[in-house]
């Protein structure tokens, strides 16, 4: 069975890029080498600093969108296993701000 990937890069300038795949190694040599003219292009060398694996293509897809749509905190927590404060960064900023 295929596996597909969600996976963070670490890029040069500190920011974070989130993507997916079914080749893993393939796709981090193309942002390595800017085969692409993507966000990552201008911003190399990229580090890979998370990945897991997913079933589908569909379940990647959906992983990463929700992934990008997370403040840095919460990728920071994630790249780090830090399951505890991912758990809180979920409740919401109502919560941060302790309302």
């Amino acid at each position: 069975m295929k596996s597909f990937w969600v996976y963070i890069l670490k890029c040069a300038d500190g920011s974070f890029y989130v993507g997916n795949t079914d080749d893993l190694e393939r796709r981090i040599g193309e942002h390595q080498f800017g085969e692409w003219k993507t966000y990552t292009s201008t911003r190399r060398p990229v580090h890979l600093v998370f990945a897991t694996e997913m079933p589908t293509r569909d379940e990647a897809m959906v992983r990463e969108r929700q992934i990008k749509n997370w403040s840095r905190a919460k990728k920071d927590a994630l790249i780090n296993s830090d399951w505890k404060r991912l758990s809180f960064l979920a409740r919401g900023t109502d919560r941060v701000q302790g309302r």
